[in-house]
């Protein structure tokens, strides 16, 4: 079965979305010592506008985080896990799309 160029380049896109989430969200707790949460936005102030940025990126891994912990600890149903799941990937989708947009224009391609 041959994947498609479209295909193969939405499938790149996603992966790196994600993979991107995740490097932004360890670089983040590295720095700060706090993991990256929607938590951050409560606290409100200087600090909260400055994470918005990052939020649009690292969102995706949050949901995911907090997806997996629900499921492991609360035992949410199936069908939560798997909307969650499916907005975290449609995130991660959008922002793979800038991330690698921007990648071609810093390359010069």
């Amino acid at each position: 079965m041959a994947l498609s160029p479209a295909a193969l380049e939405n499938l790149q896109t996603l992966v790196l979305g994600l993979a991107f989430a995740g490097l932004l969200a360890s670089a983040f707790e590295l720095l700060t010592a706090r993991r990256a949460s929607f938590g951050l936005l409560r606290d409100g102030g200087l600090a909260a506008f400055a994470f918005v940025p990052v939020l649009a990126f690292v969102a995706p891994f949050i949901i995911l985080r907090n997806t997996v912990r629900g499921r492991r600890i609360e035992g949410r149903p199936i069908p939560f896990v798997m909307l969650a799941t499916m907005i975290a990937c449609g995130w991660s989708l959008v922002s793979g799309r800038v991330v690698l947009d921007l990648a071609h224009m810093v390359a010069g391609a």
